[in-house]
């Protein structure tokens, strides 16, 4: 039973490693959602359009290119999350566009935001 803990422990210090690696500095849409979701994948929408996956600057044109090389190399392939971050501004044709994306790949997405205070 203690070893059980033990890969629970791990792997709760794992997370807590992997989920602080993405930096959030923009405001994000409020929402009164109490859903917390494991992402392994983060998609960052700046109010200018500019795109990030994972932290690393993205185009529009090779988003999805970018989005399937880091889903190749993720740990949980087969259950991939997609976790949008976008910025307060950011038109929903852009989101529309990561949805799609999301779509064509088969796999999770879901939209960061923040709780309503």
């Amino acid at each position: 039973m203690s070893s059980l803990t033990d890969i629970i422990f791990l792997l709760l210090i794992f997370f807590m490693l992997t989920s602080s690696l993405v930096k959030i500095d923009i405001p994000l849409p409020k929402s009164d959602s109490k859903t917390v979701a494991p992402s392994d994948l983060a998609v960052m929408i700046r109010a200018d359009e500019s795109v990030t996956v994972n932290g690393k600057p993205s185009s529009w044109i090779t988003l999805e290119q970018d989005v399937a090389t880091n889903m190749r190399y993720s740990s949980n392939k087969d259950n991939t999350v997609i976790s949008i971050i976008a910025e307060n501004g950011v038109t929903y044709d852009k989101l529309h566009e990561v949805l799609k994306i999301a779509a064509g790949l088969k796999v999770k997405a879901i939209l960061a935001t923040q709780p309503k205070t």
